[in-house]
């Protein structure tokens, strides 16, 4: 990967302050962000057994908002755009703020204030307005307000700054939600400060209200959404007898044309405080409280924040500062006792996302968010739905996070599902444990090495830098770089069946290498590697005759064809030659074996690492430092896109080899973070996580220092690295 040469890799609410009339700062990711225009998203294969309902991708944001906040409105706005109003910040503090969210770049922008602070409202788009219903202010009330919808593109609310109360619901209520069918808004759920109020209310204006239906099991917090001309209301808290203040499991639905509502299914666990969304045709419930036992594996599939809360950059961008309020006034905060953050006892918050299919009444597995959330915001823009802030594990979070259905995700159901290497196997190499780990897509560890299972390594296996599978998944090379060999192992059996090099023993005559970094195996069964200290390349016949070297051994400087400076990729192209980086200068080059130059360009970054090919002038590298950076970049230097985040859960820390799964995210090595995670270029949102932040084990679910991977394909493909044998 990265070489230890001239360098080491030692690793060296209002949340704004708010005057009236003034523009918010916006709270973006630091750092570049040029869009990537690199091939279209490949699909994964989608298994046959599951229900035909996509998986979704799920991603945090690298931004946060200026500060925690949950129970508030979110709606769409004009393209890009989500309108986010009221909420509660802290346990005590109800918000009248009104913004707009540029979505996926993170700009926050003052859009007006409520006529009154609230909380647990809903709220929908009715004629041009932004209306709340109800909530918390501090007690339950009956109130509607409403704002002018902003006209686009970061711009206030064309009236100015002032919400109005416009009318009143037949009788105060809090806790609700709202699904639109139609032109027709319906209200669902909640009640009035003691008792549950049972009927689902419908408007056309926001102003005039008629019962429609009477919900069987009367709850607070539900999950609602419309779909095909029906609500469907998933969860809840009980209000009432011996299970109140508990979530529920009820799936009731409500027929509007009919007047009807009936308990239809029951979800896979109690949850109260989910959200819930239409999306292509399908519905999507995400996270919530549970009273059922969630999942405690450390680093499987979600991100640790700080013990804050605040899981992102700890700034807000380009120019606001941060204060101890968020979406309220400079003056005049309302306080209210009504809510306190946090389930019930016996309740944690839960990460799944789970696929409603109607035709069978169940609910399938189709994801996780990577932050668990209860009482978020939701919203849909685009073919995303974007979940703002909410509560996790009993504190407020000011995380942003999205999930889209996508079919290269899996499909819900399957094991796997919401995977972005869905359907393969992953292969890292565990550089501070000594080990190589195959794991499924459902995350489970398959295959270690070495183990008491396959035969004992000869070399001494040490310092595992890379691996790949290769012969159609039947091996697995890898570089030992700090043990100056090179292996072959049968894979699964873990037999040695060729190595080269000495073990601890570096030198540069025929047999030796000085740290060997990225050996692949070549169609023609020949052997390439970057022989990073002795500066040169390496091709090797399988009997350990040299019968290529690019660069003169000893000569450490970009001087093509003649040097190079400390190459550490050596990736094989679709045209035969091979890719190679150079640490001293930031130069990536195109070699032919025989080692004539074909084009060299040097990148503006520190360290480059492992570049790969995404077509035929597009390719993707790693810069190893602290923040890392990724570029997608053509022969001519062009830099396609960036993705550079300074600080939070997306900043990476010497990521050491990127590549594009055939999913479209990008899985990384962050090696000195101690994680394996996958992005998505179109976001720049963290799909995917193995391992637990900044933390070195050898348990379940942690890495030390993961410094390699590949994927595998059921039919042995290996299509990261195509070009190889």
């Amino acid at each position: 990967m990265s070489l230890r040469v001239r360098r080491t890799r030692a690793a060296a609410v209002s949340g704004l302050v708010i005057v009236l009339g003034i523009v918010l700062a916006t709270c973006a990711v630091s750092g570049s962000k040029t869009r990537s225009t690199s091939l279209p998203k490949p699909k994964a294969h989608a298994s046959a057994e599951s229900a035909q309902i996509p998986a979704v991708e799920s991603g945090l944001l690298p931004w946060r908002l200026p500060s925690p906040i949950s129970r508030l409105v979110a709606l769409p706005g004009p393209p890009g755009e989500l309108v986010l109003l009221g909420g509660l910040v802290g346990t005590t503090t109800s918000a009248d703020g009104a913004f707009t969210l540029q979505v996926p770049s993170g700009t926050l922008t003052a859009a007006g204030t409520l006529a009154s602070p609230v909380h647990d409202a809903s709220g929908a788009v009715i004629e041009g307005e932004d209306v709340v219903f109800g909530g918390g202010s501090p007690s339950t009330v009956a109130t509607v307000q409403e704002l002018p919808a902003p006209a686009g593109a970061g711009t206030a609310s064309p009236s100015g700054s002032a919400g109005r109360v416009t009318s009143e619901l037949p009788s105060p209520r809090s806790d609700s939600a709202t699904a639109t069918v139609g032109g027709t808004t319906y209200l669902v759920g909640g009640y009035d400060g003691s008792r549950p109020d049972p009927a689902v209310l419908a408007t056309t204006d926001g102003r005039s209200f008629r019962i429609t239906a009477s919900l069987p099991v009367p709850v607070r917090y539900p999950a609602v959404a419309a779909l095909a001309g029906k609500l469907y209301v998933f969860g809840g808290q009980a209000i009432t007898g011996s299970s109140a203040g508990q979530p529920v499991d009820d799936v009731q639905v409500v027929n509007p044309a009919a007047g009807t509502a009936s308990v239809v299914a029951h979800l896979p666990e109690p949850l109260s405080g989910a959200v819930d969304v239409s999306l292509g045709g399908h519905l999507y419930v995400a996270g919530g409280e549970s009273s059922a036992p969630q999942p405690k594996t450390p680093g499987v599939g979600t991100t640790q924040l700080s013990p804050t809360g605040a899981g992102a950059n700890p700034g807000a961008g380009a120019g606001g500062a941060i204060t101890d309020s968020y979406f309220k006034r400079a003056a005049g905060a309302t306080t209210t006792s009504t809510t306190v953050v946090g389930g019930g006892p016996g309740t944690s918050t839960v990460s799944t996302i789970w696929a409603f299919d109607p035709a069978s009444d169940k609910l399938l597995a189709a994801g996780r968010l990577q932050v668990p959330v209860s009482h978020a915001a939701v919203a849909v823009s685009g073919s995303r739905a974007w979940i703002v802030g909410g509560e996790s594990g009993g504190s407020q979070v000011a995380v942003v996070q999205m999930f889209v259905p996508d079919v290269a995700f899996g499909t819900a159901g399957a094991p796997g599902a919401g995977s972005p290497y869905f359907g393969a196997q992953l292969l890292v190499a565990d550089r501070g444990n000594n080990r190589l780990l195959v794991m499924d897509a459902k995350m489970d560890v398959v295959w270690t090495y070495p183990s008491a299972s396959v035969p004992a390594d000869p070399l001494g296996f040490y310092f595992p830098d890379d691996a790949f599978f290769v012969r159609r998944g039947t091996a697995i090379i890898s570089n030992q770089e700090q043990n100056e060999t090179i292996v072959e192992i049968a894979y699964p059996s873990g037999k040695i069946v060729w190595s080269y090099g000495h073990p601890k023993q570096s030198g540069s005559a025929p047999g030796y290498l000085h740290e060997p970094d990225d050996a692949y195996l070549l169609p023609n069964g020949q052997i390439t590697v970057a022989d990073a200290q002795n500066c040169r390349v390496l091709v090797l016949d399988p009997d350990g005759t040299v019968v290529h070297q690019i660069g003169t051994t000893g000569r450490c400087v970009h001087a093509p064809p003649v040097s190079m400076g400390s190459p550490n990729g050596d990736t094989p192209l679709a045209d035969g030659n091979l890719l190679i980086s150079e640490i001293n200068g930031s130069w990536i080059s195109e070699y032919t074996l025989a080692g004539a130059l074909v084009w060299t360009e040097q990148l503006p970054i520190t360290y480059p690492s492992d570049p790969q090919q995404l077509g035929p002038d597009l390719y993707l590298a790693a810069d190893y430092a602290r923040p890392g950076q990724l570029l997608e970049f053509d022969r001519e230097g062009h830099i396609l896109y960036r993705y550079d985040v300074a600080s939070g859960p997306g900043m990476l820390d010497h990521p050491s080899l990127a590549e594009k799964l055939p999913s479209g995210a990008i899985m990384i090595n962050d090696d000195y973070a101690n994680r394996m995670v996958a992005i998505d270029p179109a976001t720049d949102a963290l799909v995917w996580q193995y391992g637990v932040t900044d933390l070195a084990g050898t348990a379940t679910g942690m890495l030390n220092t993961p410094d390699g991977f590949d994927i595998l394909l059921p039919d042995g493909s290996t299509p990261t690295h195509p070009a190889t044998g």
